[in-house]
């Protein structure tokens, strides 16, 4: 047990250096400020947009790792916000896309079933009158030609569509399989278009998850305040591209069946009459970009896909001389009158915006619109300052209790004592290597983890060199003693590590947030105590031996 070949000796060494040089980058870090291309080293705290941690090449070689264990919400400062989604609206958008459909389909058999108008009124419902309540039945049939079945993992279930009738209306409505599916995209659509915006914001490590039916976690180190979070995630910034029926002054007008009354943000007072289905949609935008008009006040350029160009090239193409109307978020933000055919489906917003409003919309229009609105039900803001005081408050925890344990272990374990304290600068070591490698986040529990590894670090060691006295009390030579104390310990270490190696588990499966954390460093701490522990104090403890032949050890 004490001899170990030198293939083995290479590898225990290797990994050891190798999980230092993954953790020394947190060493030699400077927290730094973004200002678009300049970058400025903080030396005063404060509110900061987009802090990051990056490695100080001045210190540091750029040839060799530069991965940095990220600090936490409640280390770094910055925004926690808890929003719901209001996954209904998307029902009605769903309804409204159906209409085109319905009307064609229904007009195909205009002989039997007579007009066909769109009578929806607010709701989650699409209303359409026809002129030959007799006809209904065909209707009907004609109508569920549309709707396809839904697939489970059963199989085929409930059709996404149901049709009904109240005298000459057909009724359609989502089913409650299509509606439990559009949650779910509606879900997943909004966490990937937050995640988008915040990283085109720049800001690091975010942490964006779903909670629960409707609500999500947005937790974002560096952002000074809970509006600057809200302005980049909290708007909707739903584009179309509508057609214009008329303009008023009256905000009572009745648009008319198939329309929407829309205010206008450029003149202020109007207001635009336009078709409710739009000619394009924002989703089939490829790219946006702040940019200049011709008079040099700020605007956004933008680009469609082929889809989205083709359609915009027919529209324009079909409407010279009359206005369109580009819509955000249910306001007319430009309504410019078509001078040409534009077939390359690309094309400049402007607006009564300043360069700040078109970078931002720009921003937004790039990572997508959100498919609904999203609700702000809690709100916190930690400020740099107070992470401050709460790392420099875990450092203290942390040296602390690791002076405790080194000075614990010399004055009970002796020359061995100091082996194991070896182990234990080498097992932060590695354990800082691994949390930097894999990008993890560092909270307050997570340095309680650490400081709770500290402690179980040297539990193995102590099961040893317990086992080695007690052999050592049967007469039994130094190197037999040591070799049956690692033999007889090896099982409780394990039987210990692994138990425990379960509980970080399934709080890291259970958990959320900075359970996780905790969760993490108590694992990734458990692997490596026992690696440094099993392997690295053994072969300090077998080289020493091996210099020195001592005839008689004091543990």
């Amino acid at each position: 047990m004490l001899h170990f070949p030198l293939w083995k000796k290479l590898m225990i060494l290797g990994l050891c250096a190798f999980g230092i040089i993954l953790a020394l980058p947190n060493a030699f870090y400077t927290t730094v400020e973004k200002h678009n291309d300049a970058v400025a080293v903080l030396e005063q705290p404060g509110v900061i947009e987009t802090p990051e941690l990056i490695a100080d090449r001045d210190g540091w070689p750029s040839v060799l790792p530069s991965d940095l264990v990220n600090l936490g919400l409640d280390l770094r400062g910055g925004v926690q916000l808890l929003v719901r989604v209001e996954v209904e609206d998307v029902y009605r958008e769903r309804l409204d896309s159906m209409w085109p459909e319905v009307r064609n389909i229904l007009r195909d058999n205009r002989d039997a079933v007579g007009t066909v108008r769109n009578v929806t009124e607010e709701g989650s419902e699409l209303r359409v009158r026809i002129g030959n309540e007799e006809a209904m039945p065909l209707a009907i049939e004609s109508v569920r030609t549309l709707t396809r079945p839904v697939v489970t993992l059963t199989g085929a279930g409930s059709r996404d569509f149901e049709v009904r009738s109240e005298g000459d209306e057909l009724i359609l409505t989502l089913s409650d399989a299509e509606k439990t599916a559009t949650d779910d995209r509606t879900m997943l659509q909004s966490l990937e278009i937050i995640r988008r915006r915040v990283d085109e914001s720049g800001t690091r490590e975010p942490i964006i998850q779903r909670q629960g039916a409707d609500r999500i976690l947005i937790q974002v180190p560096g952002i000074g305040s809970a509006e600057e979070l809200l302005a980049l995630i909290g708007k909707t910034a739903k584009l179309t591209f509508n057609h214009v029926i008329t303009r008023t002054s009256d905000p009572d007008a009745n648009p008319g069946i198939g329309n929407v009354l829309v205010p206008d943000v450029e003149v202020g007072g109007g207001y635009y009459v336009l078709e409710r289905s739009p000619v394009v949609g924002g989703e089939q935008l490829v790219d946006a970009q702040p940019s200049f008009d011709q008079n040099g006040r700020p605007a956004v350029s933008f680009r469609f896909n082929p889809t989205g160009a083709r359609l915009f090239g027919a529209y324009t193409a079909a409407n010279i001389g009359n206005p369109f109307a580009i819509v955000l978020d249910g306001e007319v933000i430009s309504a410019p009158v078509i001078q040409a055919h534009i077939p390359g489906g690309s094309g400049i917003i402007t607006g009564n915006f300043g360069i700040e409003e078109s970078t931002n919309l720009a921003i937004l229009l790039r990572a997508g619109a959100l498919p609904a609105e999203i609700i702000t039900l809690e709100q916190r803001t930690t400020g740099p300052e107070l992470g401050a005081d709460s790392i420099q408050a875990g450092k203290v925890a942390a040296v602390v209790a690791f002076v405790g344990v080194l000075v614990f272990m010399v004055l009970s374990y002796g020359l061995f004592g100091i082996f194991a304290n070896v182990a234990l600068v080498l097992n932060i070591a590695l354990l800082f290597g691994l949390l930097s490698v894999i990008g993890a986040t560092l909270t307050l529990p997570g340095i309680a983890g650490i400081v709770l590894t500290l402690g179980m670090a040297v539990d193995a060691n102590v099961l040893v060199f317990e086992r080695i006295r007690e052999e050592l009390k049967t007469a039994k030579g130094p190197a037999r003693a040591i070799e049956i104390g690692y033999e007889k310990a090896f099982s409780a270490i394990i039987d210990a590590n692994v138990t425990t190696l379960i509980a970080a588990v399934i709080l890291f499966a259970m958990g959320s947030g900075p359970v996780k954390g905790f969760a993490v460093t108590l694992g990734l701490g458990i692997i490596t105590s026992v690696f440094t522990a099993i392997w690295v104090t053994r072969l300090l403890i077998a080289t020493w031996f091996k210099l020195r032949n001592p005839k008689t050890i004091e543990v």
